[in-house]
């Protein structure tokens, strides 16, 4: 009797800005190594890298699958994989010119990655040296380009392992024959999608009335449909599909994702410093002092009710953030903002006789035109509502179409920091 053993696959960097997808290559890989041998997939997963990264794609993510099946047929996968990839390098290379042209990697692993591997990829820069020293130790075949920068993303994928704030990801994909052509999915059937089926989510943004599902490039992917649900997701395509006027996919696979997780920040809290100043475009900063040190809080017009929340901030306040570290201007680009103790906001003076009392001058008291009482000199403060922001237990973020892949939206659960309750 034959022994089955289970393989991890992660695959990344083979598209173009202007043409093809890996999620879409990930599938044809599958597919061929289906027509020749027998296996199992027991998971397909999309995974979201760190959004900074310097050779990022449209999306950023890699692609990774799990995989069981008969060991009489581990070389012969492997010579599957070594021909698939060598005609991949083969497609790639007439793609047109571009600064950071594809460098693929397919890695095959007996054993999962350790952990930190996904997680260094997720949350900041990854040399490629260093990732080449981690995984050399694995029982794993690597086939890449001469560049071999796909195999950071690649590894990533198999380092990942689903967790309780995974979601799923429905991905169809199009005709050859339509790809650069208007996408056949029109707003109407996105807002009957997201009446029918309550259970996916970010199907449009209803602030820009706009649909969240059908991409704005000419890469293959028709639509991503979103939710905790394998099977409502399978329905949701199975309906999309039947719908008069919908494009028809020629595939479509179901991946668990890490999107939607907030694994790429960490929330954090400090001090606001000083008034916040505004650039050029709308965009909002300020200084706040954390952890014993000052840094800078950038909120960009497009964060909505975010930017409008840090121009309210005044010295003093405390507030909660989660945002990402910009390598390139040194600030934290904010993504949910929350103020947890803010300081009075003064408004004005005491009363007297219906009218403000005034000051009689330099160290005189408050007196009150009408009567001529005096009073000491101070102040009237209260705490600010924010009525004007839309939040959700005290947290702000921007509308749909504004967020990171990986941003999860706060009716989905406010962030959390080990180090306060809040």
């Amino acid at each position: 009797m034959s022994e089955n053993f289970k393989i991890y696959i992660g695959l990344d960097d083979t598209d173009h800005v202007e043409i093809g997808c890996t999620t879409e290559k990930f599938n044809q890989f599958l597919s061929y190594l289906k027509k020749n041998i027998e296996f199992e997939i027991v998971s397909r997963r999309l995974v979201r890298l760190w959004p900074f990264a310097s050779r990022r794609t449209r999306g950023n993510a890699a692609l990774s699958a799990v995989l069981v099946l008969d060991k009489n047929d581990e070389n012969k996968l492997y010579d599957l994989c070594n021909r698939w990839f060598e005609e991949l390098l083969s497609e790639i290379s007439k793609y047109p010119l571009c600064r950071h042209p594809a460098s693929p990697a397919l890695i095959i692993s007996k054993t999962q990655f350790h952990k930190e591997i996904y997680w260094e990829t997720v949350q900041g820069h990854v040399k490629l040296s260093s990732r080449l020293m981690e995984i050399k130790n694995y029982n794993c075949k690597i086939y890449s380009s001469s560049s071999q920068w796909g195999i950071i993303g690649a590894s990533a994928a198999i380092a990942w392992a689903p967790e309780l704030n995974s979601s799923y990801e429905l991905i169809s994909w199009r005709k050859k024959s339509m790809i650069g052509k208007k996408r056949l999915l029109n707003l109407e059937t996105v807002i009957e999608l997201d009446n029918k089926y309550p259970d996916t989510f970010l199907n449009r943004d209803p602030t820009k009335n706009r649909g969240l599902i059908a991409p704005r490039t000419p890469c293959p992917v028709l639509y991503g449909i979103r939710s905790n649900s394998s099977e409502i997701l399978e329905e949701s395509h199975k309906w999309l599909q039947s719908k008069k006027g919908v494009e028809k996919s020629y595939d479509y696979a179901i991946h668990c994702t890490n999107q939607l997780s907030d694994d790429h920040v960490t929330p954090s809290y400090g001090t606001v410093l000083c008034k916040p100043s505004t650039s050029k475009g709308a965009h909002s900063s300020i200084r706040v002092f954390v952890n014993g040190k000052t840094c800078i809080l950038l909120a960009f017009s497009q964060g909505g009710s975010v930017n409008r929340l840090l121009r309210s901030l005044e010295p003093g306040d405390i507030v909660l953030w989660t945002g990402l570290f910009s390598p390139t201007d040194s600030s934290i680009h904010l993504e949910k903002l929350s103020i947890l103790d803010p300081v009075p906001r003064i408004y004005n003076r005491p009363t007297c006789c219906g009218n403000s009392m005034k000051s009689a001058g330099i160290s005189q008291k408050l007196r009150c035109n009408k009567c001529g009482k005096n009073r000491e000199k101070y102040w009237l403060g209260k705490i600010p509502l924010f009525s004007n922001i839309i939040m959700i237990n005290n947290w702000t973020e921007p509308n749909p179409s504004n967020r990171r892949h990986l941003s999860k939206p706060l009716n989905l659960g406010v962030p959390v920091l080990n180090n306060l309750i809040p």
